[in-house]
């Protein structure tokens, strides 16, 4: 006897797309309000500080790697995760929170909620080929400068030219 599956049950199969919709709005209220984790991974090459941005899946903006709280982690251990999953970059990681801005995360060019991103700091060793987000984003390893440059977010801007203020400094010292 063939078994058929009521709307419903269609509806609630894993796999439907407006189950895996709800289930990423769901996630959303569940966590920390609206807290993202962010990764600013830096690097020295040939004595100039460099910084990673990441392109954004549904915008193509320049962001850093980010993403929601990660259950029963540390929060600096989710940068390192985000910066690893988007761009393939491991590394050493602040264990205290270097900055803070406020963004928007978009779901489908129509629905912005606003975030509260906090960053760590994350000094790369190394950057892998092989990654869960490859082919899905582009990532840029930048002089600082220019980095700043390509920001269309203030706040995210502002902590650039922070950690540029900071490397300095610490050169000097």
């Amino acid at each position: 006897m063939k078994q058929t599956l009521s709307v419903a049950d269609t509806v609630m199969s894993l796999s439907h797309p407006l189950n895996r919709a709800w289930r990423s709005v769901e996630r959303l209220f569940r966590r920390p309000a609206r807290l993202q984790i962010a990764a600013l991974c830096y690097r020295f090459r040939n004595g100039v500080l460099e910084v990673l941005l990441v392109s954004s899946k549904s915008s193509g903006r320049w962001i850093l790697p980010k993403g929601w709280p990660i259950l029963h982690r540390k929060a600096h251990r989710t940068a390192g995760i985000e910066a690893f999953e988007e761009a393939g970059v491991v590394g050493k990681v602040s264990k205290k929170p270097y900055a803070r801005f406020r963004s928007t995360k978009g779901f489908n060019h129509d629905f912005r909620v606003r975030t509260d991103v906090l960053v760590f700091l994350l000094r790369a060793e190394a950057q892998k080929d092989d990654f869960p987000e490859a082919g899905q984003r582009t990532a840029l390893w930048l002089p600082i400068d220019e980095a700043i440059g390509r920001c269309s977010e203030e706040g995210l801007a502002a902590v650039l030219r922070l950690l540029k203020h900071d490397m300095a400094a610490r050169q000097t010292a």
